[in-house]
């Protein structure tokens, strides 16, 4: 009989625990049924218009820049270093000195091929006086003439090799980093100094065969750099390649470029921007006002529902060029609709908003 007792209060107990808090949990969900029954305030954000302006169409790829002349300097004949002319970075005309190799053997050897050419010469013209008295034979004559014609030959020689151990600039440029030392021995083909020529330069890039009748040589070109990103470099493409690449349909495109500053290098990623002859007509908006994603993008555009409130709805588009933050529309948004300039992740479609900042940039730029 106790046992039966207090199994029933066990049980009263759990009874009153179980309903306080299925009783609590009741309060909680009619109080957020309460609220979401209530409607909600509408959302603050700045607006804009999409606008109408006159753009000169371009064609944008990547590429990158290439010297019009770069080499790394190297030695033709073997020799030790005897001086040397230059030192990294130096700026240098053609034909400046560069670095001169110990000639030693090489001049006492030009000295001897003289010496042979100058007997040569005068056996030669002693046998061209005694042709005409027939005091020697025709062979003889061929044979003296020959040895002066491989004499002086030999001299000519002996010069060539002793010019080689002066190095030379070979164009104006700008020299690298000087990669030889006094008094070292340099073997054959050992790299002495980087040179370029930085000014002009040239920018390659390619672009797709489609747009090949788009390009011409002569086109204005807008090249930006990742080193200087607030600077944009100006050219003209010079060259169009004959072909096709079979295996990527892309055609390689090269534009001279302004240098003046050195700013561009070789070997530099580059941006550029092909800039056709004619102007046209595009709808713009702020590139905050665009939400860019892999199912397309989109903008929001402001509009009134049945009841005359503002609600924002979502509206894919097709986006086009990018200039000094403002993108062009290709599809999908006409001049002058009103569209959420900026905030677009707190949104959601048909959600009421008010304009709290409306930006009418389209009467602007009529004015």
């Amino acid at each position: 009989m106790r046992t039966a007792s207090r199994f029933l209060i066990v049980i009263l107990f759990l009874g009153v625990v179980l309903g306080g808090i299925f009783g609590y949990k009741f309060y909680q969900f009619g109080q957020m049924k309460e609220q979401l029954s209530q409607p909600q305030p509408p959302a603050q954000i700045s607006s804009t218009r999409a606008r109408a302006e006159q753009w000169t169409p371009a064609i944008k790829a990547v590429g990158s820049v290439e010297a019009v002349n770069g080499i790394e300097i190297a030695n033709e004949v073997p020799g030790v270093v005897e001086t040397i002319g230059f030192e990294s970075g130096d700026i240098v005309k053609a034909g400046d000195v560069l670095l001169r190799l110990d000639a030693g053997i090489d001049e006492a050897a030009l000295r001897t091929r003289r010496a042979e050419a100058q007997l040569a010469e005068q056996e030669f013209k002693r046998v061209s006086d005694l042709l005409p008295k027939r005091a020697v034979s025709q062979s003889q004559f061929d044979e003296a003439k020959a040895n002066f014609d491989a004499a002086r030959a030999r001299v000519n020689e002996a010069e060539a090799l002793l010019s080689k151990k002066v190095i030379r600039a070979p164009f104006d440029g700008t020299l690298g980093l000087r990669m030889a030392d006094q008094g070292e021995y340099l073997p054959t083909g050992t790299p002495i100094v980087e040179i370029n020529m930085l000014d002009p330069i040239y920018v390659d890039y390619t672009l797709s065969e489609k747009d090949l009748p788009r390009v011409a040589t002569g086109y204005d070109v807008q090249v930006t750099v990742a080193a200087v990103p607030d600077q944009n470099f100006s050219g003209q493409v010079s060259a169009i390649n004959t072909s096709v690449n079979p295996e990527t349909r892309t055609v390689r495109i090269r534009a001279t470029v302004a240098n003046p500053d050195n700013a561009l290098r070789p070997g530099m990623f580059a941006t550029i921007q092909t800039k056709q002859p004619d102007d046209r007509k595009v709808v713009t908006v702020p590139r905050t006002a665009i939400s860019y994603n892999t199912y397309g993008d989109f903008v929001f555009v402001v509009e009134e529902n049945e009841d005359g409130e503002l609600v924002v709805n979502r509206r894919s588009v097709e986006s086009g060029d990018v200039r000094d933050g403002r993108v062009a529309i290709e599809n999908g948004l006409s001049e002058g609709e009103e569209v959420v300039a900026k905030g677009l992740l707190r949104l959601r479609a048909g959600q009421r908003v008010e304009v709290q900042d409306s930006g009418d940039e389209s009467a602007e730029a009529s004015e």
